[in-house]
């Protein structure tokens, strides 16, 4: 409570971070953006009472996208905020059978590939029925792939051993729905990396980052996916050393990254999990860093790079993956309003259909208003999120920049 105190007094009220809320620019309605979401959640704490159902109404509106901490010139960490107050209406909040059920599905299913896997494939099979089934069914539905890649090995513990002189050794986390919705991309990622001379680990006990039930408020299944996260990694550095996490998921990456912040107050795990934050990095971060250079015979396609809210505005990386493809050889072309959300946000899509169905369809007009081959993104949320609401192919950036250095053609891209 004393650091969302913090938080809210370092808030001015400007009003600045209206401008880029998503939330707001489709509804006007001042408490559908951050200032008055700040206002709702310090007149809930401040009175220290459970949350009303108008309050939970907005703040599950929110898609988490950070945009106003990217726009915010006091600086206000807005993303520990509402952390804090989605835990405080999950504890105080009695939600409706049917919402509350929903909610406590996700948050079980999606982190479980085993359980995840025929779940997509039942709603595949359910999809010509989504015209009788409720809105959020119906969306849920619509976001299942018609097909699933069987699961790959590479998703399982093991090391992948550099090729000539190894420059790195890093964990890659491999992720959880990811796994299911597209396996693709962590074997790109491990091709690319064990190329260009790093040992790439696949530790085990690593699964969920925790974020999925993290934004559903609830913590601690949240802090348990993060601490058998943090527990395996700190064995593999124990035993053979590691330079870095690497994430491909940049909603994932951001979880990594703030589980120092997570586990602050914890004796037992705050040192372990401050290491792991400090050296994890999103997968263009290493490419950088290590030197990307194309070598292969991929063409020269115009490619659209949709920025994920994850990684330009909750790590702040911009840059390096427009960098990278540029580098690779393909025309890179912005996207108009690049700052403002998809609709995905982890769960939201099926949670908020209405606002997530809005942000998509804005979202595609943009990307088809600079006419390009193909759409480019760092996350698994966003790339099923334009997928199903555009017809050009939308792949990780990771397996384009695979595909110029030797790597085989995207799967996607037939």
């Amino acid at each position: 409570m004393a650091e969302s105190e913090k938080i809210l007094r370092a808030c001015v009220h400007c009003g600045f971070c209206t401008a880029t809320c998503p939330t707001y620019l489709l509804t006007g309605d001042e408490l559908d953006g951050p200032r008055g979401r700040i206002y709702l959640i310090k007149e809930m704490f401040e009175k220290e009472r459970p949350a009303d159902a108008r309050t939970a109404r907005h703040i599950d509106r929110c898609l988490s996208c950070l945009s106003c901490m990217t726009t915010c010139p006091s600086s206000v960490h807005y993303m520990h905020l509402v952390d804090h107050a989605r835990a405080h209406i999950e504890k105080t909040y009695a939600r409706p059978l049917d919402e509350r059920a929903m909610r406590t599905a996700l948050a079980f299913v999606l982190p479980r590939p085993a359980l995840a896997r025929p779940l997509f494939r039942l709603a595949a099979a359910l999809r010509p029925l989504a015209h009788m089934l409720p809105r959020r069914i119906a969306a849920a539905l619509a976001l299942a792939p018609a097909r699933l890649s069987s699961p790959s090995c590479v998703d399982a513990p093991q090391v992948f051993a550099a090729q000539g002189a190894r420059r790195k050794r890093v964990a890659l986390l491999n992720g959880c729905v990811q796994t299911v919705l597209d396996t693709s991309i962590n074997e790109a990622t491990i091709r690319l990396l064990t190329r260009l001379g790093v040992e790439v680990v696949v530790a085990k006990g690593v699964g969920c980052c925790g974020a999925l039930p993290h934004h559903l408020g609830k913590v601690d299944e949240s802090r348990r996916y993060a601490r058998a996260n943090i527990e395996a990694w700190a064995r593999e550095i124990e035993s053979g050393g590691l330079d870095h996490i690497v994430v491909n998921a940049s909603g994932c990456g951001t979880s990594v990254k703030d589980y120092g912040h997570m586990f602050r107050n914890d004796p037992t795990l705050a040192d372990k999990a401050a290491h792991i934050s400090s050296i994890a990095k999103d997968v263009t971060e290493i490419l950088q860093e290590i030197g990307f250079a194309p070598s292969g015979d991929a063409p020269k396609l115009r490619v659209a790079y949709h920025s994920a809210c994850s990684l330009q505005h909750g790590q702040k990386i911009s840059q390096e993956p427009v960098a990278l493809l540029r580098t690779a050889g393909f025309d890179v072309v912005a996207v108009p309003e690049g700052h403002i959300c998809c609709g995905s946000a982890g769960t939201y899509n099926v949670l908020q259909p209405k606002f997530a169905e809005a942000l998509r369809s804005r979202k595609v007009a943009n990307i088809e208003s600079v006419a390009p081959d193909i759409v480019a993104a760092g996350n698994i949320g966003c790339i099923v999120q334009i997928r199903s609401g555009m017809s050009l192919p939308v792949v990780h950036t990771v397996e384009l920049l695979d595909w110029a250095s030797g790597g085989p053609k995207p799967p996607t891209l037939g």
